[in-house]
């Protein structure tokens, strides 16, 4: 007996930027009867898997996405598990425990490019073996700078399939996903002044969501994607604003004079983590998202803590931490812990609410990498010649 799975086109890497179609494909596999699968409790440990039967790309594309959420691709003799297939024609693979004949997965994928079902074989295991969602369809944005003038890029979460999504020859930065992975907002001196835009990638459209005198930057948009939070200056000096999505509506929500910036909601849309200098020294605050007082995070262990990213499952808030020179942080939200993880700037969370894209410096420029936060393996995404950050992960 067999099941015939096909997977919906939500889940696929499949998008539209000024009506060129990259990527997407439907991908169907087969099942042997479901059995019983023991999922890795402990999140920190690395699981040793082996991948034979695979060659070229596909064996490449299966390793980076099982090493980006704590796989380590080792010998038959020193693995836990064993993933044995082809990718003649088509990308196979059968899951078993080694030294068993215990088969936890078995399928098929069609369609689509060899990667596309690499990457799709990839999150099945993940499935299978760590309490998260695959990662490996997803897709990010980033900032790339090249002399004095940047532009925003798409990706898949690897750094493959890069394109740009503005060509305004000029300073842009900032991007952020609304939720459906459709619409980028981000801010742009296209105009000689830095104001917010929205861009639907499926048409290429872009509207000005916020240009007013001064500073008009940091635009993430809530959960629900309804409400947009933002750094305005028009009033004085950089507070945090909240309006309506299309930028009408706003509200002020801080007036402390001194420097706001670096919002980002709760999965829950309740609450607004940023950075303020109200005490001197930059430090994490939140605030309700309807308006009212606002509450310092205790970052105990760290100063000049910015660049706060929530996690999907509302238990941690990623940061950057400068104590004279930057390192990428996490704070657990329901002990108050925090943990110092590795060098680096700028971190976004991952849908699995345990990987971070985050940007460091190698060899004279800013490269993006993957941290893997339970075991703190690191994976370099592929680069583009630019200098790269201000990396986002699409939820």
């Amino acid at each position: 007996m067999s099941i015939v799975i096909t997977l919906s086109r939500k889940c696929l890497p499949a998008f539209l930027l000024a009506g060129v179609l990259l990527g997407g494909a439907r991908v169907s596999g087969q099942v042997d009867p479901p059995m019983r699968i023991e999922r890795v409790a402990d999140p920190s440990e690395i699981i040793p898997i082996n991948l034979s039967g695979y060659s070229g790309e596909v064996l490449s594309t299966l390793k980076f996405d099982l090493e980006a959420v704590g796989f380590q691709v080792k010998s038959a003799e020193a693995s836990k598990y064993q993933v044995t297939g082809s990718n003649d024609g088509q990308v196979e693979g059968r899951l078993t425990v080694s030294g068993t004949r215990a088969q936890l997965l078995a399928k098929a994928y069609q369609g689509g490019s060899m990667r596309t079902q690499a990457h799709a074989l990839a999150d099945d295991i993940i499935a299978a073996l760590r309490n998260c969602k695959g990662i490996a369809q997803t897709r990010i944005a980033f900032k790339g700078l090249t002399g004095d003038t940047s532009e925003i890029y798409i990706a898949d979460y690897d750094g493959n399939k890069p394109v740009a999504v503005t060509s305004d020859h000029t300073l842009v930065a900032a991007p952020a996903w609304a939720p459906g992975g459709r619409m980028l907002y981000y801010t742009s001196y296209k105009l000689g002044n830095p104001d917010i835009y929205s861009h639907d990638l499926s048409s290429g459209a872009r509207k000005i969501v916020a240009r007013y005198t001064g500073l008009n930057t940091s635009a993430t948009i809530s959960p629900d994607g309804q409400h947009i939070a933002l750094i305005l200056s028009k009033a004085g000096s950089p507070d945090l604003y909240v309006g309506n999505v299309d930028g009408t509506n706003l509200k002020q929500m801080t007036t402390t004079k001194e420097d706001e910036s670096s919002p980002c909601w709760s999965p829950d849309g309740k609450t607004i983590c940023f950075t303020s200098r109200v005490n001197g020294r930059p430090q994490l605050f939140t605030i309700p998202a309807g308006g009212g007082a606002m509450k310092r995070l205790p970052t105990s262990g760290v100063l000049n803590t910015t660049e706060s990213d929530w996690s999907p499952d509302g238990q941690f808030i990623a940061f950057t931490s400068n104590m004279g020179s930057f390192q990428i942080c996490v704070l657990e939200l329901k002990t108050g812990t925090v943990r110092v993880l590795t060098a680096g700037e700028d971190p976004s969370w991952g849908p699995n609410s345990r990987t971070l894209i985050y940007n460091r410096r190698v060899g004279g420029k800013n490269i993006v990498s993957l941290l893997d936060v339970p075991t703190k393996q690191v994976k370099d995404i592929a680069q583009i010649s630019a200098s790269c950050s201000q990396a986002c992960w699409a939820r």
